[in-house]
């Protein structure tokens, strides 16, 4: 994680104020003084959330003289919904991943693979409880990440029911729904909703989606890995699309 570090005071705030992207910010509990007090309100203005941890956590992440404060700064570029939404050639019906909760790098770099892979136009993943887009999850990802748009928003809802009144198809992958994948029509803009790894999508998210889906279980295991059962709905959405 090295490489995408920036330490000190006033190298973390050159970053911001040039446009860097950043992914997380670290400041060393207690932290005072004018220029830090500076710092804070610069996060504020552009909506840069902080952390407060003990300066052991910095001590870790860097020997140099970090002056109380370590940002993480993003390994991507981040678009807007709009952009992806722009972008969908005319010939083609959209398609986005939408992440709820999914937390593991490696997950996420996963569905982000199989995403590409099966032509998805964009990722949407919310500012907070997300996977960190990472070295780790490009990795993961084997490059996808770099390939494919990635939206972050603050509301996943909200960016739902934006997606619906752009007429998209709001699809969960559950495994409690009676409706199984093969029965829903995906030739239609679709956003495809991927849960949390242990709880699944949340309760809120899933009352706005339009389809839940489940993938039949034949086995005594009752569901699947995330990515792996991110996988198997994108191409059942590219088997209907160019059957």
């Amino acid at each position: 994680m090295t490489e995408n570090l920036v330490f000190g005071i006033r190298p973390v705030v050159e970053a911001i104020e040039s446009g860097k992207q950043i992914e997380k910010l670290y400041i060393r509990k207690g932290a005072d003084g004018q220029l830090m007090n500076e710092l804070r309100d610069l996060c504020l203005r552009h909506h840069i959330r902080t952390q407060e941890v003990p300066v052991e956590k910095l001590n870790r992440l860097t020997r140099g003289n970090h002056q109380g404060v370590v940002a993480q700064i993003s390994a991507i570029g981040y678009v807007e919904l709009s952009d992806i939404l722009e972008r969908v050639p005319e010939d083609e019906t959209p398609l986005v991943v939408v992440f709820d909760g999914v937390t593991d790098v490696r997950n996420f770099g996963a569905i982000a693979r199989s995403a590409e892979c099966a032509g998805a136009h964009g990722l949407i993943v919310p500012l907070k409880n997300a996977a960190p887009v990472n070295a780790e999850a490009i990795r993961s990802s084997a490059g996808a990440l770099t390939a494919i748009p990635v939206c972050r928003v603050g509301s996943i809802r909200n960016t739902l029911k934006m997606l619906q009144q752009e007429g998209f198809q709001v699809v969960g992958a559950t495994e409690k729904s009676r409706k199984l994948l093969y029965d829903a029509d995906f030739r239609k803009p679709t956003a495809l909703v991927m849960g949390a790894e242990d709880t699944g999508i949340s309760k809120e998210v899933l009352k706005l989606c339009d389809e839940q889906l489940a993938i039949p279980m034949i086995g005594k295991i009752e569901s699947l890995n995330v990515s792996a059962a991110a996988a198997v709905l994108l191409f059942e959405v590219v088997r209907q699309r160019i059957g």
